[in-house]
């Protein structure tokens, strides 16, 4: 699968997602009042947060699939990132709405109509299943994030099912705003590992699935390179890296050696998804400021 495909079909799911979740809010906001429903009201404000997040996401994935420029010469890609950022702090902001709102229900008990309550949440539960499902496989990090909005979701939908299912036999109103903090504190868990990953990035930390010593040892098999030095590794988006390195070399008589060098060195980094390649080459005696500067 070709890279623009890749991209085409990442945008097409989130534009999908888009849609599909601020309709879903908006009927959302009427069910909440119909049956009388904090719990439905307050994931509607959530949800339509959620809805400005992924629009705003969109946007972002499709700007990022713009050529590189003279400006940003290494394309748009990092805006995926930045969105992924965005959507961060959105879902902390909400999450913390949620555990706001859960707090004041246990302070101040309402009851509501469970059978309109098990009858949303089941229409809430197959609707944001099927979002999160849609956008699942996504690699990026900014697809993470939305997936894991969208998880969130559907975790939410279960508690109030679950809950709407309880009080048709159990008349108490403390169930579902306990479902909701715990649900909640398990998101806030995993969006907090997503936000501190995504800062890394932004800081231009090593990608987790990058293993630098290791590319350093199977660069240095190849037997005209005697060492490396200025090797760094970063992420555009999470998924797409960049590299390059300094490498020292000996035993080089001709232009041939240098031409089957550069094929051995291609053939060891093929594997790995760097989008961008940089080797130095240095002959043996030959002094390299930036060794000194490490």
């Amino acid at each position: 699968m070709s890279h623009n495909h890749h991209h085409h079909t990442n945008s097409k799911n989130i534009r999908f997602v888009f849609f599909l979740n601020l309709t879903f809010t908006i009927f959302e906001i009427v069910g909440g009042f119909y049956v009388n429903s904090i719990a439905i009201i307050s994931d509607a404000i959530h949800d339509l947060g959620d809805s400005i997040s992924l629009g705003f996401s969109w946007y972002l994935q499709e700007k990022s699939s713009k050529p590189a420029t003279k400006k940003f010469s290494y394309g748009y890609k990092r805006l995926s990132l930045l969105g992924a950022l965005i959507n961060s702090v959105v879902l902390l902001v909400g999450s913390t709405f949620v555990v706001y709102n859960a707090i004041n229900r246990i302070m101040i008990p309402q009851y509501s109509d469970a059978k309109g309550m098990f009858f949303f949440a089941l229409f809430g539960v197959l609707v944001n299943g099927y979002a999160a499902w849609k956008i699942s496989h996504g690699k990026t990090m900014n697809e993470k994030v939305l997936s894991w909005h969208l998880m969130e979701d559907v975790l939410g939908w279960l508690a109030v099912l679950i809950v709407s299912i309880v009080l048709q036999f159990v008349n108490t109103p403390y169930l579902d705003p306990a479902l909701s903090l715990l649900i909640t504190a398990y998101i806030l868990w995993n969006i907090v590992k997503r936000l501190k990953e995504t800062l890394e990035l932004f800081l231009q930390a090593n990608p987790k699935d990058i293993d630098i010593k290791n590319i350093e040892e199977q660069l240095l098999k190849i037997h005209q390179i005697t060492s490396l030095h200025h090797t760094h590794v970063w992420s555009l988006d999470g998924e797409h890296h960049v590299f390059s390195t300094h490498v020292k070399l000996h035993k080089i008589d001709d232009l041939n050696d240098v031409l089957l060098l550069k094929k051995n060195i291609k053939q060891c980094l093929k594997t790995y998804p760097f989008d961008h390649v940089t080797i130095e080459t240095e002959l043996e005696n030959e002094p390299c400021h930036f060794e000194k500067n490490e």
